[in-house]
C-alpha cells in the first residue's frame, strides 16, 4: 500500500474517532445536565438535601433567638420586705486600642481623656487615681482593652450611672446577674448567699442553698426573623416563651428585732471579743424564730468577713451546754416523780465511782433543797437527781426533749449532737450539761416544752414558699408540735424555779431583771474540751457562758437563748452582765413591740395633715400609732411623705414638713426607703452608698438646709 493511501485511511479513522468522541462527550454532558436538572427538580419539589430541610435551614439563618432571663425568687422577712432579691451588677472595661473605630466613630479612650477618666473612676470606685492612671497607660502599646481588677467588678447600678454620666468614650460596662442583700449584716448565715456560676445564680449557703431548687427560675426564649442587616422583618410573628420566675420564700424574721439584735451583738463582740457567740429569739407558742444571729458574721452584700466562719453555728455547731441543761434535768426529775421539794443533800462535792463532781463553789452551801440546787446552779444537786431517776429514765427524757437528733429545720447541715453515757460518772455529768453535745436549735426546741405548757414545738424559720407566676402556695409551715415530753404541771413548776433564779437572793440570774416584766431564766457555764479530747481547758474565760430566758414568765411568749464562748476581755464584770448586755434589751424590745401590736391597729390609714398646725398634726399621726419625724420649726404643715389614705403599719415612719426653716434631722438608723422619702420631700439630692441602714450623714443634725444641694449618706 502506498504511503498516500495509508495517509488517507489514517485520516478517515481519525475523523471517525473524533466524531464518535464528540458524540460521547455530548451524551456525557447531556447526561450530567439531566442529572442536575433532575436534582434541581427534586430539590424544588421536596426541598430537602441530605436530610436537611432547606426552608427550615434558611429560616434559621435569618432567625434570632434571645434568652429571656428568669428572676431568682425573693426571700422576704416577716413583714414581706425583701432581704434577698435579684439585681444587676456591672463590670468596667476600658478600650485603649486606636483600631477600635466603628462606622467612623471612635470607641477607644483618647489620650486627652485619660486624666479625666482616672479622676472619675477613682472618685467612684475603691481605687486611687495613680493606680488608675498606670492601668490606663500600659507598657504594651498594643493592648486592646484593660480592666480595673476587683475594683471594677460588681458595681451597682447607682455607681454605673455616676460613671456613665461623665460621658467618656472608651469606658464600657458589662452587665451580669447578681443578688442584692439590702440589709448587709442581717441574719447572714441564715439567709445565706447565692453566687453567679457560669451566668446562673446558685445558692451556696443558708436558705439560698436549702431552697435553691425552689428559688431558681426557668429561662424563656424570644425568637424572630431578621434580614441580612439584623433588623426584624415586618409582618413576621415574634414568638415568646415566657420565663418562669423562681419561687419566693417568706421567713419568720422580724426585721426590727433582727436589726436591733445585730447591733447589740456587734457591740458585745467589740467589747468582750468572744471567740464566738450566738443568740436566738423564738416565739414559744409557734416555734417561729423572729431573730437570730452569730459572731463572727459577715456582710452578705459586700462579703466582708465571710472568710472568718462559713458555718451557720446555730445549727451546724454542737457543744456542751453546761448549766442551762439543768432546766431539762429538773423537768425530768419532777415529771418522773423523783423530785421532793423538802428533800435535802450536802452540796459542794459528790463522789461517784471514785470520781468527784464539784459545785462552782466547792465549799458548798451546806445541806440545801433541790429547789435551791436549781436556783444556785449546783452540779452536785443535779447529779443526785440523775442518780435518783436512773440512767435509763434520764436518757429517755433526753431523747424525749429531741436531743441527739436533728430538729429537721430548713437549715442545711444541721448537727445531731452526741453523748458520753457509758459509765455512771458520764451519766451524772450530762445532768449538768457536760458529756453531751447539742445545737442551739435543739435547745430552743427542748426549752419550748417548758414555756409552752409541756408541748414541744419545732423551730421554724420559713413560713411559706409561693410561686409568683400563679400565686400558688408551694409550701406552708404552721405550728408543728413534735411531742409532749413533760406534763403541764411540770412545766409550770420549772417556770417558777426559773423566776427564782432571777428574784431569789441566792439566784444566779439577778442581772437579767427587766423593769416592768417578770422574767424566768437559767444561766450556764460550760467547760470546753481541750484539743487532745482527754480533759477541759482551764482559765477564767475558757468557758461557754450562756443564759436562756422566758417571758412573760407567767405565760411565756418568747424564749431567748444567748451563748458566748471564750470572751477575752470580760474585765471586772460578771458573765451575767456580759450576757445581759444582749439579753435584756432584746427581750424588752420584743415584749414592748408585742404589747404595741396587741393594743393598737396593725394597719393605719394615713390622714391628710397638710394645712394643719404642727402640734395638731403630730398629735393626730402619733396618736394613730405612726412614728412622726418633723422637718423645720414652722407652725404649719406644708407637705407629708405619705399621701392621704395610704396604708402604713403601726410604728412606721411618716415625715412631715413645716413652713419654717428646714433643718437636717438625725437619720441614723433610717432605711433607704425612708431616706428617699425625705429626699423627695425636701427636693434635695441624696447620694446613698452602701446597704442596710444609715450609719453616717454628711450634713450634721439640726444644721440648716438652706443652700444645701446634696447630702451624702452611708448605709451599713
Amino acid at each position: 500500500m502506498s504511503l498516500k493511501n495509508k495517509r488517507q485511511i489514517d485520516k478517515r479513522e481519525w475523523q471517525y474517532n473524533r466524531k464518535h468522541f464528540g458524540i460521547g462527550v455530548f451524551f456525557i454532558v447531556g447526561l450530567i445536565f439531566v442529572v442536575f436538572i433532575s436534582r434541581f427538580f427534586y430539590i424544588g419539589i421536596y426541598k430537602n438535601v441530605n436530610g436537611v430541610n432547606l426552608p427550615k435551614k434558611a429560616a434559621q439563618l435569618y432567625a434570632t433567638k434571645t434568652e429571656v432571663k428568669a428572676q431568682r425568687g425573693t426571700i422576704y422577712d416577716a413583714d414581706n420586705q425583701p432581704i434577698a432579691e435579684d439585681t444587676s451588677t456591672y463590670s468596667i472595661y476600658i478600650i485603649l486600642s486606636k483600631k477600635a473605630v466603628a462606622f467612623g466613630k471612635r470607641e477607644y479612650l483618647a489620650d486627652k481623656d485619660k486624666d479625666r477618666a482616672a479622676r472619675v473612676l477613682s472618685k467612684n470606685l475603691p481605687i486611687n487615681y495613680e493606680r488608675v492612671k498606670k492601668i490606663l497607660n500600659p507598657v504594651d502599646k498594643d493592648t486592646y482593652q484593660v480592666e480595673l481588677s476587683n475594683a471594677g467588678k460588681n458595681i451597682s447600678l447607682e455607681t454605673k450611672k455616676k460613671i456613665a454620666a461623665a460621658g467618656i468614650t472608651g469606658i464600657n460596662f458589662k452587665e451580669s446577674q447578681a443578688r442584692l442583700y439590702p440589709n448587709g449584716i442581717f441574719a447572714s448565715h441564715i439567709v445565706g448567699i447565692a453566687e453567679n456560676e457560669s451566668g446562673k445564680m446558685v445558692g451556696v449557703m443558708g436558705l439560698e442553698k436549702a431552697f435553691n431548687s425552689d428559688l431558681t427560675g426557668v429561662n424563656g426564649v424570644r425568637s424572630f426573623e431578621k434580614d441580612i442587616h439584623g433588623t426584624p422583618i415586618p409582618g413576621k410573628k415574634i414568638k415568646t416563651q415566657k420565663a418562669k420566675d423562681g419561687d419566693n420564700v417568706y421567713t419568720t424574721i422580724d426585721s426590727r428585732l433582727q436589726t436591733y439584735l445585730e447591733t447589740l451583738m456587734t457591740q458585745a463582740q467589740n467589747k468582750y471579743h468572744a471567740a464566738s457567740s450566738n443568740a436566738i429569739l423564738m416565739n414559744a407558742h409557734t416555734g417561729e424564730i423572729v431573730a437570730a444571729s452569730q459572731r463572727p458574721t459577715f456582710n452578705a452584700q459586700t462579703k466582708d468577713g465571710i472568710d472568718q466562719v462559713w458555718r451557720n453555728t446555730l445549727a451546724e455547731d454542737s457543744y456542751e451546754p453546761g448549766s442551762t441543761m439543768k432546766v431539762l434535768t429538773m423537768s425530768a426529775a419532777i415529771d418522773s416523780g423523783v423530785y421532793n421539794s423538802s428533800s435535802t443533800f450536802k452540796s459542794g462535792t459528790y463522789k461517784i465511782d471514785g470520781k468527784t463532781i464539784d459545785d462552782w463553789d466547792t465549799n458548798g452551801w451546806g445541806y440545801i433543797t433541790y429547789r435551791d440546787a436549781f436556783v444556785r446552779s449546783s452540779n452536785v444537786g443535779m447529779a443526785h437527781l440523775e442518780q435518783a431517776m436512773g440512767s435509763k429514765v434520764w436518757l429517755k427524757y433526753i431523747k424525749r426533749f429531741g436531743l441527739l437528733k436533728s430538729t429537721g429545720s430548713a437549715m442545711p447541715n444541721e448537727a445531731s449532737g452526741s453523748i458520753e453515757y457509758k459509765y455512771p460518772i458520764d451519766q451524772a455529768n450530762t445532768a449538768y450539761g457536760q458529756g453531751v453535745t447539742v445545737t442551739g436549735l435543739q435547745m430552743m426546741q427542748a426549752f419550748s416544752a417548758i414555756a409552752n405548757g409541756g408541748k414541744m414545738v419545732k423551730p421554724q424559720i420559713v413560713k411559706k414558699v409561693v410561686n409568683p407566676n400563679n400565686g400558688k402556695v408551694i409550701l406552708k409551715n404552721g405550728t408543728d408540735v413534735v411531742g409532749q415530753p413533760i406534763k403541764k404541771e411540770t412545766a409550770n413548776k420549772v417556770l417558777e424555779m426559773m423566776q427564782d433564779v432571777v428574784y431569789d437572793k441566792n439566784g444566779t440570774g439577778s442581772a437579767f431583771k427587766i423593769d416592768g416584766y417578770r422574767i424566768g431564766v437559767k444561766t450556764g457555764t460550760a467547760q470546753i474540751g481541750n484539743s487532745s479530747g482527754t480533759g477541759y481547758l482551764t482559765g477564767n474565760t475558757n468557758y461557754i457562758f450562756s443564759v436562756v430566758g422566758m417571758a412573760p414568765a407567767t405565760n411565756p411568749k418568747y424564749i431567748l437563748y444567748v451563748t458566748m464562748k471564750q470572751p477575752s476581755t470580760m474585765g471586772s464584770g460578771t458573765s451575767g452582765q456580759m450576757l445581759a448586755s444582749i439579753f435584756n434589751p432584746v427581750m424588752k424590745r420584743a415584749l414592748e413591740e408585742d404589747k404595741e401590736t396587741t393594743t393598737s391597729t396593725p394597719q393605719i390609714k394615713v390622714t391628710d395633715v397638710v394645712g394643719k398646725s404642727t402640734t395638731a398634726a403630730k398629735m393626730k399621726l402619733s396618736g394613730a400609732g405612726l412614728f412622726v419625724t418633723t422637718i423645720g420649726n414652722g407652725n404649719k404643715i406644708i407637705a407629708q411623705s405619705v399621701s392621704k389614705n395610704s396604708v402604713l403599719l403601726s410604728g412606721e415612719r411618716i415625715i412631715i414638713l413645716t413652713n419654717g426653716e428646714k433643718t437636717m434631722p438625725d437619720i441614723s438608723g433610717w432605711s433607704r426607703s425612708d431616706v428617699l422619702k425625705l429626699a423627695s420631700l425636701l427636693g434635695i439630692k441624696f447620694n446613698i452608698s452602701g446597704a442596710g441602714y444609715v450609719s453616717s450623714q454628711s450634713v450634721a443634725t439640726n444644721k440648716s438646709l438652706s443652700g444645701v444641694e446634696t447630702v451624702n449618706v452611708q448605709l451599713k
